[in-house]
């Protein structure tokens, strides 16, 4: 493979504008070049790197002749050397540091550099004479090259000397070959670099990215219309851009449904800003089809869809029968240019001179937990392996799936860690649907049986928009993964883009006026939410409440929709925010209740696991504990003065007639909590075993949304106390 990366490109480009100024490299004899430095014979060890640069023209000697390869490097002439090199663009104010005036020497290069977050500084003063040490050179090559690492194990006798800080970068670029450090095994971390050095460290990455390519992502997934805090993920986005112009930005479903936002304007709000956003591509996850069951069918997805300035792909989801996608759905069609406001099995964009493969995949379980109505669903495996291969018979060998199958979701369905293991072909896997908060890509290298393969990149992002994911893969040249690099960024620590913020005030300012609306439901008493005090040890952290049996009675009643074997339902108690006034109960109210925007989930577990449950949720009693469960269609009875761990005393599950009977250790139950829980939230273990078996299902109803519906069905609301839970100590 010929390709040139573009940072490459730009040295080249900018080769004989690249002349390093001041004493890094004062103008020299143009001879220089044709020459060797008396002070660097051909026989010194940074000699082929030094003459390697002089003669594309990126950096010189001094005027006397010499090259002073030993003379220690300050940080204004390396962020010189940079901007030029790079051909960064440069800021219009040049006092981005406070050190720095617009007629010092290195105010263009130091504001060029910081915008393009190569340079930091720090207290925001830049320190353009202060001397590099070998750390931070580390930490300034892999920002400004976009280094990504590697499983290759770093040796270094000295990494315990490294600052925190420059860690991951020292290790980076060693893995990169960038640096191998001293002859006797150290990589002497606070050292000076030296000129010769960092020569060397740049001759080697430019002959090392002359082969390879490098991909650049950001990913959001499940943001279900949380758009309180979309001017700050815009913000995000275009800081990334600003470095990253050709980084692609992928949603991986699950726009629709979870706040007022949707349920007020349909997906036609969220669009407004992915369109703003400039995202590349999007798969469909299940709460896309929530509405198939509305008198309108999915005509807001259509809308969604034909309205969108980007395409959508999903390999598995067959939207021929429904005739609102007529004209937009393109089944099996791998589209090398791609329309705007179409679906496809999969497209080809280019990105730098490569073709880069997109296709998506959607949980099979959508028929389960939404309202697909006419839409099919079809195996998600049998249908990648389809996309990969028609991808590769057009010469595309670096892969993205983009999908909405769970990271570690329940595997009789589909998840990622599945699809990499059994698919060959794929490289990245974008996912969604699961809410996992990837801190750091995980990559998998074995096949279904264990056997070494190609590696695939899997990312998510959490949900709700509370992080923007970032992702460097890179490629070697027949295509396999090399190298990668991941994070979330937190939106919340951003500004707001005062243009979507303007933008949002349209929205936001309705959903104020639609908080006030009241459900239809009426509360006949105050429903308290207590905490312990100095005058009362009544706390919905430690005892059963009248709020929190209504709460998981609408729970247990909507999980009943989707498994009419749900028997049990349990709500964390920290998960409870908020009290109901006596009254009317609006939209806001609930919200307040419970805010957080938990989603539903269904889980398998064992009579003895469920004891085991009840066990860690009165563990703490009679002192609080956010992990108390509140429960429907249970009861159960404890000993607060016992040791934690044998505190239960008797469990009883209701039956369809009412009654009660004893918990059957050895029988399986189907039971309901919100998925935070699921997962393990507040150190249920138990739960999170179970989680890990695949014996949870995430039904993905919002538990603010399922309060609401249990209310407006009930019209009049008046729960009571009904000795669920009762603690025989007392």
């Amino acid at each position: 493979m010929s390709y040139n990366p573009k940072s490459y490109r730009k040295f080249l480009a900018t080769a004989t504008a690249a002349a390093v100024v001041a004493s890094m490299a004062a103008p020299a004899a143009n001879a220089a070049a044709t020459k060797e430095f008396p002070d660097v014979k051909k026989d010194f060890w940074a000699a082929n790197s030094i003459y390697n640069l002089v003669e594309k023209g990126i950096i010189n000697g001094y005027e006397d002749g010499t090259f002073k390869p030993n003379k220690e490097l300050i940080r204004g002439h390396a962020a010189i050397l940079l901007t030029k090199a790079m051909e960064l663009p440069i800021p219009e104010d040049l006092t981005s540091f406070s050190d720095i005036n617009s007629k010092s020497g290195f105010a263009e290069a130091a504001a060029a550099t910081k915008q393009a977050g190569i340079f930091i500084g720090s207290n925001n003063k830049f320190g353009g004479t202060d001397i590099l040490t070998r750390e931070q050179v580390a930490s300034v090559l892999v920002r400004a090259f976009d280094l990504v690492g590697t499983d290759e194990k770093v040796t270094f006798t000295d990494m315990d000397k490294v600052n925190p800080s420059h860690k991951d970068d020292v290790i980076i670029l060693a893995q990169n070959g960038i640096t191998t450090g001293t002859d006797s095994g150290k990589f002497d971390p606070k050292a000076p670099v030296t000129r010769a050095s960092f020569t060397t460290f740049i001759n080697r990455i430019l002959e090392k990215e002359t082969s390879n390519f490098k991909l650049s992502i950001m990913h959001t997934n499940d943001t279900h219309a949380h758009l309180d805090n979309v001017a700050k993920r815009s913000t995000a986005i275009k800081e990334v851009r600003a470095k990253k112009k050709d980084s692609l930005l992928i949603d991986a479903g699950d726009v629709f449904s979870g706040t007022l936002y949707f349920n007020e304007f349909r997906g036609k709000a969220d669009l407004e800003f992915m369109n703003y956003m400039k995202y590349d591509v999007m798969t469909f996850g299940n709460h896309e089809f929530d509405l198939g069951s509305s008198p309108d069918g999915h005509k807001a997805l259509s809308e969604f869809v034909k309205n969108a300035k980007f395409s959508f792909v999903s390999a598995n989801v067959d939207f021929s029968n429904d005739e609102l996608f007529n004209g937009i759905y393109h089944g099996g069609t791998i589209a090398n240019k791609p329309s705007q406001g179409n679906i496809y099995s999969g497209i080809i964009k280019e990105v730098n001179g490569e073709k880069i493969g997109i296709f998506g995949l959607t949980t099979e379980e959508t028929a389960d937990i939404s309202s697909p109505g006419k839409v099919k669903f079809q195996n998600y495996i049998e249908q990648a392996k389809k996309a990969v291969k028609s991808l590769e018979d057009q010469g595309v060998n670096k892969i993205i799936a983009v999908t909405h199958i769970g990271y570690d979701d329940n595997p009789e369905y589909d998840n990622d860690l599945e699809l990499a293991a059994a698919v060959p072909g794929i490289d990245i896997i974008v996912g969604g649907h699961s809410h996992t908060e990837l801190k750091k890509p995980v990559v998998i290298d074995k096949d279904k049986d264990g056997k070494a393969k190609d590696p695939t990149v899997i990312v998510q992002a959490y949900q709700y928009s509370d992080f923007l994911g970032t992702l460097n893969v890179e490629f070697d040249d027949k295509g396999r993964v090399v190298g990668q690099a991941g994070k979330l960024i937190k939106v919340a620590d951003k500004t707001e883009d005062p243009v979507a913020a303007k933008m949002l005030k349209q929205y936001s300012d309705k959903i104020k006026e639609v908080k006030n609306t009241e459900t239809g439901a009426v509360s006949t008493v105050e429903l308290l939410n207590p905490r312990a005090s100095e005058t009362s040890s009544v706390s919905v952290r430690a005892n059963e409440t009248a709020l929190g049996n209504l709460i998981t009675d609408g729970m247990l009643d909507k999980a009943k929709e989707f498994n009419k074997d749900t028997v049990i339902a349990m709500q964390n108690g920290g998960g409870i925010r908020a009290a109901l006034d006596k009254g009317p109960i609006t939209l806001g109210d609930v919200l307040t209740v419970l805010p957080f925007g938990n989603t539903l989930a269904t889980m398998k577990l064992t009579g003895a696991e469920i004891n085991e449950a009840l066990e860690h949720s009165v563990s703490q009693t009679p002192k609080e504990h956010g992990g108390f469960l509140h429960v429907s269609g249970m009861k159960f009875t404890y000993d607060s003065s016992k040791p934690a761990g044998s505190k239960v005393v008797s469990v009883e599950v209701q039956g369809a007639d009412g009654t009660y009977t004893a918990l059957d250790k050895t029988k399986e139950y189907v039971i309901a909590t919100n998925a935070f829980t699921a997962k393990g939230g507040d150190n249920y273990d138990v739960f999170k075993k179970a989680y890990e078996a695949g014996r949870v299902t995430d039904l993905g109803l919002s538990d603010w949304e399922n309060l609401r519906d249990y209310v407006t069905k009930l019209k009049t609301v008046e729960p009571k106390v009904e000795e669920r839970i009762v603690d025989i100590a007392k």
